[in-house]
C-alpha cells in the first residue's frame, strides 16, 4: 500500500484528502506547517508528498529543497496560479503542480500517474472479491476470470479508484469514451448494468438520482 504524506495548513482541506485518498486505499500521514513536514519525512518512509506551497514555519519551496536527496515524488497543491510560481516549483523537481480548487477525481487521477511513473504504483486493484489486474487487463471473481470488454474494464477501474466518490454520468463518458464521444449518456447505464450483473455488485453500484453513479462497500 503506498503511503502519501499530505502537508497542508488547513485542517479541513487536508482532512479531505486524506478521506478521498483512504476511499481508494492510500495510506497517509498528515504535517500542517513546513517544520512539522521536515520532521516526518526524516522518521517515516513516504512514497509521494502533497505540498502546499503556502505553510507557516516553513513554505513549500523550501520544504522540497531541503528534501531533494530523498527522491520522494512532490505534486504542490497551492492557491497561487502565477506561472512563475509553477515554473519556478517544477524546475525545483516537483512532477506537478495543482491549482486549488480541485476536483478530487482529479487529483486522485495525477497521484497515480506521478506513482506509476516512479514505478511505485500498484498493478493490481482489490474490491470485494474482485482481483483488477491493470497491466494484465484481467479480472477475477472468486479467482475465476470473468469476461469484460474493453469499455466495461475501464469503468470498472475507474469506479474502483474512485470508490466512495460519486461520478456524473457525462463524467464518465469523458473519461472511458473521450472528449469527441457523440453517444449518449445512456451507454454509460448499459455497461453499468452489465457489471453489475457480471460481477455480482448490484448492491455495490449505487445509482445517485440525477447525477450518476458511486461504488460502495
Amino acid at each position: 500500500m503506498n503511503k502519501i504524506l499530505i502537508v497542508e495548513d488547513d485542517t479541513s482541506i487536508s482532512d479531505l484528502i486524506k478521506l478521498n485518498l483512504r476511499m481508494v486505499n492510500y495510506e497517509t500521514g498528515q504535517a500542517f506547517n513546513g517544520k512539522e513536514a521536515l520532521d516526518l519525512i526524516e522518521k517515516q518512509d513516504f512514497d509521494l508528498i502533497l505540498l502546499d506551497v503556502m505553510l507557516p514555519e516553513l513554505d513549500g519551496f523550501s520544504v522540497l529543497d531541503q528534501i531533494k536527496h530523498k527522491n520522494i515524488p512532490v505534486i504542490f497543491l497551492t492557491a497561487k496560479a502565477s506561472v512563475s510560481d509553477k515554473v519556478k516549483g517544477l524546475k525545483m523537481g516537483a512532477e506537478d503542480y495543482i491549482v486549488k480548487p480541485f476536483e478530487s477525481i482529479e487529483l486522485l487521477a495525477r497521484v497515480e500517474v506521478v506513482l506509476r511513473r516512479y514505478g511505485k504504483k500498484n498493478d493490481v486493484l482489490y474490491f470485494k472479491n474482485l482481483e483488477i489486474n491493470l497491466k494484465e487487463r484481467i479480472v477475477k471473481n472468486n479467482g475465476e476470470i470473468v469476461d469484460l470488454t474493453l469499455k466495461e474494464f475501464e469503468l470498472l477501474n475507474l469506479l474502483v479508484k474512485n470508490k466512495g466518490i460519486a461520478l456524473s454520468r457525462d463524467k464518465i463518458l469523458e473519461k472511458i469514451w473521450g472528449y469527441d464521444y457523440l453517444g449518449e449518456t445512456r451507454t454509460v447505464d448499459m455497461h453499468i448494468q452489465r457489471l453489475r450483473k457480471k460481477l455480482n455488485l448490484s448492491d455495490n453500484i449505487k445509482t445517485i438520482f440525477k447525477v450518476g453513479y458511486r461504488l460502495e462497500d
